[in-house]
């Protein structure tokens, strides 16, 4: 199941709302041990409950998997869950399911061993399953997400098992929320809810429906979901390229992946089975590290009872500073540190960062939960130090420009921002913060944020010009010395010229007689001048 998506707390949470109380589910595909354990314990428990109330429906959870060693595999953990391997198309199942959940997509319901199937015709398989007034729950990756424009390393490169065909040339495949929308209508279904997840297709940790992007989502919310992780080859920095796509409201368009929501419509003579019982699906789901939270119209609820707050607003202060430093704008950077470090100093979250804090322009405020202190708390000199080097950090790894070109070194930067924050450290300062960057679990070193290639790219331009102004400053500078070395041996040839000159008048005769007769004058003058003392 190598290359399968790694679904997390916000798609568990999801698939918990929906999980039918009596009903059948059935798992397409492969799919992260732990959404299927939640759906096996789920179906244990609706099992032991429905036994004491009636035969009539026994509720039943179902895994179809394409390969032979995953689907033994599966049956050893869950005995209880009926396991079927082969192919999607061939799948014929005794009754419709109440829930299916393919997380992963169609590709890996193929098989190698035959043509694959169009994707519209897979679906079309797909939906004769869901019963009517059951629900589909469809992960379709995006072709031309965010994710895809700023890996250098093809998407088909990755060496997973659902990659023995080429993709992208199936003409029905989704190209668009708006075609995954037609086509789960001409299977029969009606969408209620298209989320797009974020940051990656291959761990996603949110997921945001279309509603919520129609809005301008704040800062504080969309700048944690364009973080990165892993370990790629990047063409780009995707914090800046996912920040664009927020900020122009392309988020759904872009989306690494979409998780669709549809239903079948109920016949007028069924009775419910549990569609509407799963409740409302929620406006989005976050997962910040352990803590979940929903978004909801007011702005966030920490889950699963905790209070509703609204989102703070305002920029991030490490964008701020960027931008300042992009414009070379002095008095900026230092009215924006200096009032850092008094929010610090009046019990500022010490754990936060630039990348985690954002600015109104009156406040700051963190972004996502606080991390837990030491013991002993530190100074706010110090943590002032450990958020400035975090941000120097960030600021070199990303080949930023800045005013200050004499700090070629992350510490020495530090020590520059300190000084403008009227904060003044040492290097002592500097080692204590690096031992709160370890205790708060959060080190950062310049090596691990290997810049982008376009950022070299961006770099070597920048050096480019730099260095072909030095060139042209040299070469005037080589014009202005070759003109003051000919003015100067023209100034010794006439030096030498006058001297020659000099020499020729002291041999003539009237310069030496001269010379004698001025000399008695002399004598009497200092004779007299001895005389009248």
């Amino acid at each position: 199941m190598g290359g399968a998506t790694d679904w997390r707390g916000a798609a568990l949470e999801l698939i918990r709302r929906m999980l039918p109380p009596s009903g059948r589910v059935l798992l397409v595909g492969p799919h992260p041990q732990l959404v299927v354990d939640e759906v096996a314990a789920h179906a244990s428990a609706a099992h032991v409950s429905a036994a004491h109330v009636s035969a009539a429906h026994t509720p039943s959870a179902a895994v179809l998997l394409r390969s032979y060693p995953d689907a033994c595999a599966l049956g050893e953990r869950h005995p209880g869950l009926a396991v079927f391997c082969g192919r999607l198309e061939v799948f014929a199942a005794d009754e419709p399911y109440d829930l299916v959940l393919a997380l992963d997509g169609l590709l890996r319901t193929h098989s190698a061993e035959a043509p694959a199937a169009a994707w519209i015709e897979s679906l079309d398989a797909l939906a004769a399953l869901v019963a009517p007034g059951g629900r589909l729950v469809l992960g379709v990756r995006n072709d031309l997400g965010v994710d895809r424009l700023v890996e250098a390393r093809p998407a088909d490169r990755d060496g997973a098992d659902d990659q023995w065909a080429p993709h992208g040339f199936d003409p029905s495949y989704p190209s668009g929320p708006g075609a995954l929308d037609a086509g789960l209508e001409s299977a029969g279904l009606t969408v209620q809810r298209c989320y797009a997840a974020y940051p990656g297709r291959q761990a996603p940790r949110a997921l945001l429906a279309r509603e919520a992007l129609t809005a301008e989502l704040p800062d504080a919310l969309t700048f944690p979901l364009s973080s990165w992780g892993g370990d790629g080859m990047l063409v780009a920095d995707p914090l800046r390229l996912t920040r664009l796509v927020f900020r122009h409201r392309l988020g759904e368009e872009l989306a690494p992946l979409w998780l669709a929501v549809a239903t079948r419509p109920r016949l007028v003579s069924e009775s419910p089975i549990g569609a509407d019982d799963a409740g409302e699906l929620p406006l989005g789901l976050i997962e910040e590290g352990p803590a979940l939270y929903e978004l909801t119209r007011a702005g966030l609820k920490h889950l699963p009872d905790g209070a509703e707050y609204p989102v703070p607003t305002g920029r991030v202060v490490e964008e701020i500073l960027v931008e300042a430093c992009a414009r070379e704008d002095v008095k900026t950077v230092r009215e924006l540190l200096q009032n850092l470090a008094t929010w610090l100093e009046q019990g500022g979250d010490a754990a936060a960062g630039t990348d985690s804090l954002v600015y109104d322009g009156e406040r700051f405020a963190a972004i996502g939960p606080m991390a837990a202190l030491p013991s002993t708390p530190p100074e706010p000199r110090v943590v002032l130090c450990r958020i400035l080097r975090r941000f120097a950090v960030r600021l070199l790894a990303a080949g930023h420009h800045h005013p200050w070109p004499w700090p070629l070194e992350a510490d020495q930067l530090t020590l520059t921002l300190c000084g403008m924050a009227a904060r003044p450290c040492d290097p002592g300062d500097l080692d204590r913060a690096r031992k709160l960057d370890a205790e708060l679990g959060q080190p950062v070193e310049l090596a691990e944020q290997a810049p982008t290639y376009r950022d070299l790219v961006g770099a070597r331009d920048r050096l480019t010009d730099q260095l072909t102004a030095a060139l042209a400053r040299v070469a005037r500078l080589e014009t202005k010395l070759s003109y003051r070395e000919r003015e100067l041996v023209r100034a010794r040839a006439k030096l030498r010229r006058t001297h020659r000159k000099a020499i020729a008048y002291r041999r003539t005769l009237g310069y030496r007689l001269s010379r004698r007769l001025a000399r008695p004058r002399r004598v009497a003058r200092k004779v007299f001048r001895l005389l009248s003392g």
